[in-house]
Order: C-alpha cells, then sequence, then structure tokens
C-alpha cells in the first residue's frame, strides 16, 4: 500500500523524529500542494509533513516505531518526484576481519537516513548512501566509533587522486608501525628460545643460575610485547566486547592473554599451579611473545600485498601531467594542473602531455591516444578538434581551450569508476559475510570445549595440554581470509581491467560477465565504424578515377550529409584539389546538379539518371554488386554521360572479424541485431562471421530490448554490445550491458562494461577476466574454509592419539599469519593476466603500452 503524507496534522509525539528529504522533480507551487495532498489518508505514524519549493525540501515529523524512513521515500515516489540521495566514503581504521565488516556496516544501517552500506575490507572503505538531509558525515563516524572501530580523518575533497594519496600515506604509517612491533617481538621471542635451550656446549653455562630468575627475565622482556605490540588485539578486542561481539582481535588477545596471565602466576606464585608441590610449572611467555610476533609479521605482509591491489588506480593517476602552459593575458605562465580552469587557453609542445581536455584553438599535431583507445598510431589533430587530458603530443605544437578540468575530465572519470568498482562487494561474497557472523563465536565455543575436555579426561600434565590447546584453537582461526578473499581479487581484476582499456562499473557486473554464453552485437558503431566511407570508385569511358572522385566531392563540398562527407573526406585524403561550385542544386530524393569548370555534373541515384536519359547499363552489374553488399550506390554523369559509380558503406572495424573468432574461441554465441534489410545484414554477417540464422535483421531501436528479452527466455546468459542512444534499453534489460567507448553518453551510463577505445576485442577481454577473477575468488575461498576445516580440529588435538604431540601454538600463529597472505598473493596473480590470441598467429601477450593493449599490426 503506497504511503501519503498528511500536511494538517501537527502534534508530534515525544518520540517523534523530524527528517529533511532533498525532492528531486518540483518546479512550481501546484507541485507542493500535489506533494502534500497525494494519495490521503496519510499512514499512521506521521504527525506533520511540509515543503518548500525554495529549498526543494519536505520535512516530515514521524514516529520511527510506526513508519519507517523507506515508506516516506516511496510517498514521495508514489507522488511522481525522487528523494535525492548522496555517497560517501568513509575510510575505516582497525578493521582485521570480515566479522569486522558487518559490524561496521550493521552500525552505519542503523543511522538514521542511510540507506545502504558497503564496507570493503580490501580497500578499508565504508560506502554509504544516504539523505542528506537527514544523516550526516558526523553521525556516521560516531557509528563507526561506538562500534570500536576509528574514521580517518579526511581532507575535504572529493578529488580520488586526493583522497587515494592520503589513504596510502596512512597505510605507509600503519606499515611501518606494524614492521617495527613485529621486528621487536619476533627478537624478544627469539631471546627467550635461547634462554630456554641454551646450548651450553657451546656457551657454557646458562647466565641466571635457577628457573626462578629466567622466568623473571622473560617476564620483563614479554610484559611490553603483550601490552605495546599487542595492545591493537586488546583494544579491538575491548570494543567489540562492549557490544556483546568478538572478532578476530578477540582470539589473538584471549590466546596470548592465557599465555601471558598463566606464565605470570606460574612465574611469581608457582605453588598455586604446582601437583603435589613437586614439579616446577612451565611459562608459556615466548608462546605469547612469538604468537604477537608472527600475527604482527602476517598482518605487516598482508598490508604490504594490499598496497599492491591498488596499482591501477595509481597508474592511472601517474598519466597526468602536474602544470600545463596557460596563455593568459598574452603571457605564457607555468601553472599546477588543479588550479586549471575552463576556458584557460594552454600550449601543449612536441613530447609533452596534454595536461586537461579540451578543443584545439590553434596548430596542429599527431596525438598518442594509446591510453585511452588503445591505438597506437597518433592521431592527426588541429584546429576544432578534442584532445583528451594524459594522452601524448608527439611533432607538432598547438593551443587548445580546456572545456574540463579537475574531476570532471576524462581521466578523473574513468579513475573514479576504477575506485568505485574496487571498493563495491560482489554477491558472492555474501556467503563468507554470513559465515563469518557465526565464525568466532563458534570458535570461542571450541576453544572451550578444548580446553574443558583435555583438563577433564586428558593425560597428565592436564593443564599444560589444556592450555596448549586452546591457545592453539584461538590462534589458527583466521576469519581474515575470509573477509579477504573476494576484495582483493575484486580489486585486482578491475584495476587490470582497466589497464586493457575495459571499465567495469562494480564487482557485480565482473562477477555476471563470468557466466555470459551470448553475445549480441548491435551492428552499427560496434561491428562498423558508424560512419560512412567511401569504398568503391568504378569508372567508364574516359574518365580518371581519380577525377571522377574529385568532380564528385566538388559538387558535395558543402553538404552535410554523412554519405556527401564521406565522398569529400575521401577526396581530402586522396590530395585533391576540389573546385569552386559555380551553380548548385539539390534534387529531393534523387541527388545534387551541379556546374564545375563549366561542365555539368549529376551525382545521385538510378532514377536521377534516367529522368535525364542517361543510360547506366554498363555499371549495371557492379551497381548490382554493390547493394548485395549493403553499399549504397551513387551514379556520376559528366556532361550527360555516364562517368563513374561511388559505393558508398558503413564500413565494418578492421578488428571485427578477428573479436568475434575471438569470442567464439571462449564458447561465446555471437548475434547481430540490425535495422537494415536482410540481404544488407547478412552482407555484413557474413564479413565478420555471423552467420544468418543469428542476425535479427529489420530491428526497430524500440525492438531491441525484446529482442534480448527474447534470447534470456530461450535460457541464455545475454551481454548487449552497443554504442547509441537507442541502445540503452537494450544495455540496461542485458544481463550485461558493454558500451562502446567512442558512444554516446546515455549508452556508457546504462551500461556495466564500458570499452574505452572501442575495440571489440574487450568484449572478450571482460569475460575471460571475469572467468579468471571467479576462479581466483573460489580458490581463495576455498583456502579460506578449507584451512579452517581442517586445521582447527588439528588446533584441538585430533591427532594426538596418532603422533602424541599436539599443535605448538607458535606453528598455528605462522599457519594463521600466512593464510591471510596466500589469499593476497593469490589475488595478486591477477596483475599478470593477458587476453588468449584470437588468431592462429597470436595476439595473447600483446604488448601494454603504458595502460593499454596494443592492436595486432599496429
Amino acid at each position: 500500500m503506497s504511503a501519503t503524507l498528511d500536511p494538517n496534522k501537527t502534534v508530534s509525539a515525544p518520540d517523534d523524529r523530524q527528517v529533511t528529504l532533498a525532492i528531486e522533480g518540483m518546479t512550481c507551487a501546484s507541485c507542493v500542494r500535489r506533494r502534500k495532498r497525494v494519495g490521503r489518508p496519510r499512514p499512521d505514524g506521521v504527525s506533520s509533513a511540509s515543503v518548500n519549493l525554495a529549498t526543494e525540501e519536505a520535512t516530515v515529523q514521524f514516529d520511527p516505531a510506526v513508519v519507517s524512513l523507506d515508506t516516506l521515500e516511496q510517498a514521495v515516489t508514489d507522488a511522481g518526484y525522487g528523494v535525492a540521495t548522496r555517497e560517501l566514503a568513509l575510510p575505516v581504521e582497525g578493521m582485521t576481519c570480515a566479522s569486522c565488516v558487518r559490524r561496521v556496516e550493521r552500525a552505519l544501517e542503523a543511522v538514521t537516513g542511510v540507506e545502504s552500506v558497503n564496507v570493503n575490507l580490501a580497500t578499508e572503505t565504508a560506502t554509504v548512501r544516504y539523505l542528506p538531509g537527514t544523516a550526516t558525515r558526523a553521525d556516521m563516524v560516531s557509528a563507526v566509533e561506538y562500534a570500536g572501530y576509528s574514521v580517518a580523518q579526511q581532507a575535504d575533497s572529493s578529488d580520488v587522486e586526493d583522497l587515494e594519496a592520503e589513504r596510502e600515506a596512512t597505510r605507509a604509517k600503519e606499515l611501518r608501525s606494524l614492521g617495527i612491533k613485529a621486528v621487536v617481538s619476533l627478537a624478544a621471542s627469539a631471546i627467550m628460545m635461547l634462554l630456554m635451550y641454551w646450548p651450553e656446549s657451546i656457551l657454557g653455562a646458562q647466565p641466571f643460575g635457577s628457573m626462578e630468575n629466567m622466568n623473571r627475565f622473560m617476564f620483563v622482556l614479554a610484559t611490553p610485547i603483550q601490552f605495546w605490540a599487542g595492545w591493537r588485539f586488546y583494544k579491538t578486542a575491548i570494543a567489540a566486547a562492549r557490544h556483546g561481539s568478538a572478532n578476530m582481535s578477540t582470539l589473538v588477545a584471549l590466546g596470548t592473554s592465557a599465555a601471558y596471565f598463566y606464565s605470570v602466576v606460574a612465574t611469581f606464585w608457582p605453588e598455586r599451579l604446582m601437583r603435589n608441590h613437586m614439579e616446577m610449572p612451565e611459562v608459556y611467555y615466548e608462546t605469547a611473545t612469538v604468537i604477537i610476533g608472527l600475527v604482527l609479521l602476517g598482518r605487516w605482509l598482508e598490508a604490504r600485498a594490499r598496497l599492491q591491489t591498488g596499482v591501477a588506480i595509481k597508474s592511472l593517476m601517474g598519466l597526468a601531467p602536474k602544470t600545463a602552459h596557460v596563455l593568459r593575458d598574452g603571457v605564457e605562465t607555468e601553472v599546477p594542473v588543479d588550479e586549471l580552469q575552463r576556458g584557460d587557453l594552454i600550449r601543449v609542445r612536441p613530447g609533452e602531455r596534454v595536461p586537461t581536455d579540451g578543443v584545439i584553438v590553434e596548430g596542429a599535431s599527431a596525438v598518442d591516444e594509446s591510453m585511452l583507445t588503445g591505438e597506437s598510431i597518433p592521431i592527426e589533430k588541429g584546429t576544432g578538434d578534442q584532445v583528451i587530458g594524459a594522452t601524448a603530443n608527439t611533432t607538432g605544437s598547438f593551443v587548445f581551450r580546456a572545456t574540463n578540468v579537475g574531476k570532471d575530465t576524462a581521466l578523473a572519470q574513468i579513475v573514479k569508476l576504477v575506485s568505485d568498482a574496487q571498493g563495491s562487494k560482489a554477491p558472492i561474497q555474501r556467503l563468507a559475510d554470513q559465515i563469518s557472523a557465526y565464525f568466532v563465536p563458534v570458535v570461542l565455543g571450541l576453544a572451550a570445549l578444548t580446553f574443558a575436555i583435555w583438563y577433564l579426561v586428558g593425560p597428565e600434565p592436564k593443564t599444560t595440554f589444556a592450555l596448549v590447546s586452546a591457545i592453539s584453537v584461538l590462534i589458527i582461526a583466521c576469519p581474515c581470509a575470509m573477509g579477504l578473499a573476494t576484495p582483493t581479487a575484486i580489486m585486482v581484476g578491475t584495476g587490470r581491467a582497466a589497464q586493457l582499456g575495459v571499465l567495469i562499473k562494480n564487482a557485480e557486473a565482473l562477477e555476471q560477465a563470468h557466466s555470459v554464453d551470448t553475445v549480441l552485437l548491435d551492428k552499427t558503431g560496434t561491428i562498423t565504424r558508424g560512419r560512412p566511407s567511401l569504398t568503391d570508385v568504378i569508372v567508364t569511358g574516359d574518365v580518371h578515377r581519380s577525377e571522377a572522385l574529385r568532380l564528385a566531392a566538388s559538387a558535395e563540398v558543402g553538404s552535410e550529409h554523412p554519405i556527401a562527407k564521406a565522398i569529400v573526406a575521401s577526396a581530402r585524403e586522396s590530395g585533391a584539389n576540389l573546385a569552386n561550385i559555380e551553380t548548385f542544386q539539390a534534387i529531393s530524393g534523387h541527388g545534387v546538379e551541379a556546374r564545375i569548370d563549366g561542365k555539368r555534373i549529376l551525382l545521385g541515384n538510378e532514377a536521377l539518371m534516367t529522368r535525364e536519359s542517361i543510360d547506366v547499363t554498363p555499371l549495371r552489374v557492379e551497381q548490382a554488386q554493390l547493394s548485395s553488399n549493403g553499399k549504397t550506390a551513387m551514379y556520376l554523369a559528366v556532361d550527360g554521360e555516364l562517368a563513374a559509380l561511388l559505393g558508398v558503406a558503413d564500413t565494418v572495424k578492421t578488428e571485427s572479424r578477428n573479436a568475434i573468432r575471438q569470442m567464439e574461441a571462449l564458447g561465446l554465441q555471437v548475434w547481430m541485431v540490425t535495422g537494415d534489410s536482410r540481404p544488407t545484414a547478412e552482407a555484413i554477417g557474413a564479413e565478420v562471421g555471423i552467420p544468418s540464422e543469428r542476425i535479427l535483421a529489420e530491428t526497430r531501436p524500440d525492438q531491441k530490448a525484446e529482442r534480448v528479452s527474447t534470447l534470456q527466455a530461450e535460457g541464455k546468459t545475454v551481454a548487449m554490445v552497443g554504442d547509441g542512444i537507442n541502445d540503452a534499453p537494450a544495455l540496461a534489460q542485458a544481463n550485461l550491458g558493454i558500451a562502446i567507448g567512442t558512444g554516446a553518453d546515455i549508452a556508457m551510463e546504462a551500461s556495466d562494461v564500458t570499452l574505452v577505445g572501442g575495440d571489440l576485442h574487450g568484449v572478450s577481454t571482460a569475460v575471460e577476466l571475469s572467468r579468471r577473477t571467479m576462479r581466483t575468488i573460489r580458490q581463495n575461498l576455498f583456502w579460506a574454509f578449507g584451512y579452517n576445516v581442517v586445521l582447527i580440529p588439528v588446533a584441538m588435538g585430533i591427532l594426538y592419539p596418532l603422533t602424541g604431540h599436539l599443535l605448538n601454538p607458535a606453528f598455528a600463529a605462522a599457519a594463521m599469519a600466512l593464510s591471510s597472505v596466500s589469499v593476497v598473493t593469490n589475488s595478486l596473480r591477477l596483475r599478470s593476466f593477458e587476453p588468449s590470441p584470437d588468431e592462429p598467429s597470436g595476439r595473447g601477450g600483446r604488448p601494454v603500452s603504458q595502460l593499454h593493449r596494443q592492436p595486432a599490426g599496429n
């Protein structure tokens, strides 16, 4: 039942809460009235509602125990308006495992006005979508701190580069702290081990003379390690306990505290632990210190490896130059790039990188856009052409006017997209999140059970066996690996995709791509170039090909028609000198008539030639051949005599055939959809290797989404690839929408994946990389779960009847540390991913220039 608001009731209960909703879509006072009156009667729990058109806000007084914030939002939606939301990234400190992730999520979800929360352990970031008039950053920080964690101080900047630099500095500081504490802890452990196993034959008599003195010395060594190096575990464990929960730090704190405090009692009050007042009890100072040292060493190795998962972001940001040569008041000044403004005139010299996006106003050059498009051949640029920030100027010099600066540039948008994708959560991670919620309490129960069994029914010394086994269970359990299994692979996978020219919107899209079995390619702009090109000039009689092309282009030079532009562009590329038009007439539905160099020129279809009584028989066969190949044929007549036949077509991209072959090699079934007639569509399909039964011809733009639905109804998982505005509904309907980066913005907005340079090889790259990433995630999860399933029983002593030995807690700590490191290291292998070859000669292992692979043959 839809909810509505009643502005008339103004009495509020003591427990009422007031929220301010930012309303989108209000344009006039009638909108305000409609907003207030729609859908009476109001739901229970709403005391009052007032709407302000000037601020575009609605203030609502409601009882949260009766009506939810979601219901209020639905009321606005039902009225035909929207509620504005914002997104905020919080750098959370103190998270160590998957259970920490869930605790932070729950804390933030409890904040009024928070709609969704995604916490990523690998990036140590909480991404929060919230209502700006209701929730504030301070509210969220307080919620995180109340849950026992902290939020790093953050610069007031939305620039990804600034935030990433800040995070890196924080992580570097944390890395140094972990390294120092790990080294000191392990050094203290080594000294204790030396004292316990003193080699008298080499070093002489033991320096302390008695066990009591040695225990006191080890107490002095172990105490600062326990409460200085190990304080991070106590801090996090205490914060979790305050809220009735536990995490990995709880396990480490309990395990090391048990060893340490048992040893303290054994050192100063040994009689309380002695049986029959005969044997001195053993101490476990070295166990506590070596556990802390090894866990910290594992954290250091893990943090060091995690820094490498963000190398793609650093590489992207490193492309942009730091300064620009700006022309202001006729004076050239070198200024920092972040001080550039829209409209600035900027000079770019040979060998320099373009500092920001803009349009050339003076000069010309060839610009290497390989970082953006993957095309290694520099593109000629002149006045009026667009240049993209971070691309490389080659030989010429030019001045351009800045159109986009800062976070609005193409490079900044790419960096933000990659950053957002790396921070997102894949559906497969839900399993790990669900298990981690129960993992630590179960481990605590198993440790208690282990201690009880060994103490009650174990052999002598029961207390020692019980303590060692319980500590081993606490230490060896590792929820960290479960928490890192998915996000580290997602980070590296999306980063590697960006380096290969494939921008993946989020982790869900990366996961979805691996299950795609059918690819539906839009023809225009995807398989073809999306713009007509002159393909044929067939002459008859005494007219030379170059002269026929010059005359045809001269007749069309002033036209804006795409076919006319194609003819003119081809003539100019061939170096033809176009003539001045003496007279010109456009003949609707037929073509054009012009007088050039004193000659009467006719250019158009067969109907024009028939009207002018010009015999086209000499070229009729060629005309039929052009038409059968999907080309537009036009006749050229000079002074009443047939001179040439011109063929214009939207030509197939050079890489399309090999790209489609590569998709099929991955087991993908490739289809083509187009509005062209079937003969034309089949001609294109034959050229690129798509059989006629998989060509959906004569499809109107509004039918493309229906075509996708039809394939899905047949049980296929469909990826739709397109570039135009009319492709957006089909991209949204498909299981995976892939937009060509050279196409319309709305197509890219509706898509899950964007191919930056428009190279169709990116489709198979996305699918193949997704499959590799999902395989890596499954390996990580198998290791994380398998490790705990196998080693926790070992730590409990299940092998003792066979071997007569228990697992040493120090080995348990080493195994636990290595489990997290192994998961991160396995994910880092994705950095070496290269697409498979698409032909026998091989395109796998193509060189990567800066960020993007280079197409074969360039």
